[in-house]
């Protein structure tokens, strides 16, 4: 690796960042059209349109776990409440677990939505309907199938697809070890987790082969697949690393790419909805977007010893603005300033 990044004061766009403080772990961000909601670790969500910010007490206790798809958030929270909050502040309680945590969430486009507490996996439809499934350990990532209602939940011993409207046992893709995060690529032929070990595993769907992906020095636990879906971008290491899918077999065989090589730890990624770049967080509170074409670089916001670690990250739908939240409460976004 290289030294430390260092972005020339023209390639910066930090002049072009609103930015404010929460006090709270930042848990979540995500655009609900020109709306921002944040997610905080006191159990507060907060929805914001530039300078008026609505404060909504969501959870008795921190919010563990966040999702959204494009009409809504989702929050689960360690008193066992999952919750569905729209961008004008209606709140549903979509379940309550009775005093288990919430320990996944997932939402997909089509208006599904799935939760996980300790080995019991649910999933609702759009038509309200839940079915529920018993996993063979404590389940921590969910992710919905591009195409269909299916469901990947990741586990002790590998992940499972499950189609819950279908009486058919779930699909088992085993590899030994725990399993936290999963996702799907977005073509559906690739099934990839991060691991309890610095690694991620995967999957061809088709066939099961393997995909090992190893050498971080901390665990991967933020993963964004670039909008084409050829590259999946990750944290864990002081780079972002990003695995080449583009051919039928993946990753296998080939050596993964770097970009944004600091002297800091890459703690959150976030690709681009339509172009090919990602915006990249630090332990240090810094934010880059590096354009994967050729490498180039642009600072968003400079490393602070005092917000702690970049804890979320998130585009909008058309890629004019980026949020992000830090460990330590501060909060803001960019709005990318017009091609000149």
């Amino acid at each position: 690796m290289s030294a430390e990044t260092t972005v020339p004061e023209a390639l910066s766009l930090t002049e072009h960042v609103t930015s404010f403080a929460f006090g709270e772990h930042v848990s979540g961000a995500c655009f609900l059209g020109e709306i921002v909601g944040f997610a905080l670790g006191d159990g507060r969500v907060v929805l914001r349109q530039g300078e008026e910010a609505r404060e909504i007490a969501a959870h008795s206790g921190a919010v563990q776990v966040f999702a959204h798809d494009s009409h809504a958030l989702y929050t689960g929270g360690d008193d066992g409440r999952l919750l569905r909050i729209e961008a004008s502040g209606t709140v549903e309680t979509v379940a309550d677990e009775s005093g288990k945590w919430i320990d996944a969430v997932a939402a997909s486009p089509a208006g599904a939505i799935a939760w996980s507490a300790g080995r019991s996996v649910k999933a609702r439809d759009k038509a309200g309907a839940v079915k529920e499934i018993t996993a063979p350990s404590s389940v921590r990532g969910l992710a919905f199938a591009p195409k269909g209602y299916r469901l990947a939940y990741a586990h002790n011993g590998g992940a499972s697809l499950w189609f819950p409207n279908a009486s058919t046992p779930p699909e088992f893709f085993d590899w030994k070890g725990s399993h936290l995060d999963v996702t799907f690529s977005p073509d559906g032929r690739f099934l990839v987790t991060s691991m309890q070990e610095n690694a991620l595993h995967g999957w061809k769907l088709i066939d099961k082969k393997h995909m090992r992906m190893t050498g971080y020095p901390a665990k991967s636990r933020s993963l964004s697949w670039t909008h084409d879906g050829k590259w999946l971008a990750t944290s864990g290491a002081e780079a972002c690393i990003l695995w080449p899918f583009a051919d039928k077999d993946g990753p296998m065989g080939k050596a993964p790419r770097e970009c944004g090589v600091r002297r800091a730890r890459v703690t959150a990624v976030a690709s681009h909805p339509k172009a090919l770049v990602t915006a990249i967080g630090y332990d240090d509170g810094c934010v880059l977007m590096c354009r994967l074409t050729d490498g180039a670089e642009l600072l968003v916001r400079r490393a602070s010893a005092f917000t702690g670690a970049i804890s979320a990250l998130a585009w909008n739908r058309v890629g004019a603005r980026l949020a992000f939240g830090t460990a330590g409460g501060a909060a803001g976004w960019l709005d990318l300033p017009p091609l000149r």
